[in-house]
């Protein structure tokens, strides 16, 4: 089997079973979204790789915020990219998440969009005209850089916009990635 593995605390927990299951026998193959989430797999036995020739046959992954239409927000962590591309490659995803990432409505903490470095200030431009207020993580002394060398602008949803609504609009503008996704 082929298994995708996401990033954060609760996918952690996950790659922690999981590595239990392979020192029993179990045989599996993972693509992991993340650095660390790669190399806590590894650390546990379980064989990681960055190329596939085939469709990952699950991914099993956590999220920041789930609303109650079970819409989510992924990407605090800053893996959002690579975890876009492992759950768009997977035949099934499965998001595990904690009570505490139940929310009323998506964007109560900040909506993260990954950026090329190149121009990624007119991408802040961008994402200010939409009246987010993007703000570079880690600032401009020691900005954050993602497992893909890419800036993440933390944005504040408007309570009055919709997140979901708000992620094909993010999508589109050519530098950005974004995970709010239903």
């Amino acid at each position: 089997m082929l298994v995708g593995l996401g990033s954060g605390s609760t996918a952690a927990c996950f790659i922690d079973a999981l590595g239990r299951r392979v020192a029993d026998g179990l045989r599996i193959t993972a693509v992991s979204s993340s650095i660390a989430s790669a190399d806590q797999a590894r650390a546990l036995g379980i064989d990681v790789v960055e190329q596939v020739d085939r469709v990952i046959d699950l991914t099993v992954d956590g999220a920041d915020e789930i609303d109650p239409q079970l819409d989510l927000v992924k990407g605090l962590g800053g893996a959002l990219l690579r975890e876009k591309v492992v759950a768009a490659a997977s035949a099934r995803m499965v998001v595990v998440a904690t009570e505490d990432k139940l929310v009323d409505r998506l964007g109560r903490g900040p909506m993260p969009v990954e950026v090329l470095p190149f121009l990624w200030e007119t991408t802040a431009w961008r994402l200010d005209a939409l009246k987010l207020r993007p703000v570079r993580r880690g600032g401009d002394a020691s900005p954050f850089v993602s497992d893909n060398g890419n800036f993440i602008l933390d944005c504040a949803v408007p309570r009055r916009r919709s997140a979901v609504r708000l992620a094909p609009v993010l999508e589109a503008i050519p530098e950005s990635w974004v995970t709010a996704c239903s």
